[in-house]
């Protein structure tokens, strides 16, 4: 499974929600989504914007884990 680090990269790196839906793209309530359930099916092409717009690869911004935490 699939977990999301959206958030705790973007926070690294300085992002909020707001300032990281601006930067990337995406909806704010794709970004609100992602930030309460890292969980959350999002479509690949809103992970590569995030990823571009935060300065990571794609790749950074996943981690798998064995169950739901």
């Amino acid at each position: 499974m699939l977990k999301l680090r959206v958030k705790e990269v973007a926070i690294a790196k300085g992002f909020n929600q707001s300032s990281l839906s601006r930067a990337s793209d995406v909806p704010l309530y794709t970004i609100r989504r992602i930030w309460r359930n890292p969980y959350y099916e999002v479509r690949l092409s809103a992970i590569n914007k995030i990823a571009s717009a935060v300065g990571v690869s794609a790749k950074d911004l996943c981690e798998e884990v064995d169950r739901k935490e």
